[in-house]
């Protein structure tokens, strides 16, 4: 138990992690691991990764959300994580998202499976909990931009009337940063029906509206029922705000 308060304070950790931090030698840290995973104080997530046990619950001292920022130096949790992180999320998934340059195979732990997306340079990211997360800015671009893959769009929308407001400049930085003509026209179309709650600006959406391309879109591929709005070139459905309530639809995970 001689190390076992230092690692909590650490959370997740790696070997060199130990060496540096306990100034121990590569040797002894090695059979520190072993020790204390047989004794269940850490538990390995993945690699050269370890989370720090509970001696009281059993279960890893971290959040899922923590454990996914610690993968790596430059990693934050993303897309529908992030809405669960804020509180906007209307379900918690089994899954966590997480934005990083490295890249790795999407692996389970505890029963929760870590995803990759590869980052849009540059991305707003903050701290909320001790969870390196996107801002909610970023979080609803990105999530627009892949809600195909990550929820559906009625869980896309149940997050995004959950969140009390948005900064627009920040907004108009996260789509700069994807460099995609049809995010803007998914993103301008979609606040523009939930603006009540909003209350962007016109410049917000003119700007948009600038970036949208010369050809006409479908918001989804199940377009049933989806009618064309002009102003954004995108055939979508009338009124999105009555998909809310509907239930909920099936996902797949980035690939």
């Amino acid at each position: 138990m001689k190390y076992y308060e230092a690692m909590v304070d650490m959370g997740c950790f790696s070997r060199s992690d130990l060496v540096n931090k306990l100034n121990m030698k590569a040797s002894s840290a090695a059979s520190l691991l072993q020790q204390y995973k047989k004794k269940g104080y850490i538990e390995h997530v993945r690699h050269d990764l370890y989370t720090v046990i509970s001696i009281e619950s059993k279960q890893p001292v971290l959040s899922r959300y923590e454990i996914g920022s610690c993968l790596f130096p430059d990693a934050c949790v993303s897309h529908h994580s992030a809405f669960e992180v804020y509180g906007y999320a209307n379900q918690v998934f089994y899954e966590v998202y997480v934005t990083t340059d490295s890249r790795f195979k999407a692996f389970e732990y505890g029963g929760i499976t870590y995803h990759r997306v590869a980052p849009k340079e540059p991305i707003q990211i903050q701290k909320v909990g001790g969870v390196k997360v996107t801002s909610i800015e970023q979080t609803a671009i990105d999530s627009i931009n892949a809600f195909e893959k990550i929820g559906g769009l009625e869980e896309l929308l149940r997050c995004l009337v959950l969140i009390p407001s948005l900064n627009e400049d920040k907004l108009l930085d996260a789509l700069t940063s994807h460099k995609n003509g049809f995010l803007y026209q998914k993103a301008g179309f979609l606040f523009e029906q939930l603006n009540a709650s909003f209350g962007l600006s016109d410049s917000f959406f003119l700007e948009c509206k600038k970036h949208v391309p010369k050809a006409d879109r479908y918001l989804t591929k199940d377009h049933d029922s989806y009618v064309l709005h002009r102003a954004w070139r995108l055939i979508g459905p009338k009124d999105v705000t009555k998909l809310i309530d509907k239930g909920v639809s099936n996902y797949d995970a980035i690939q």
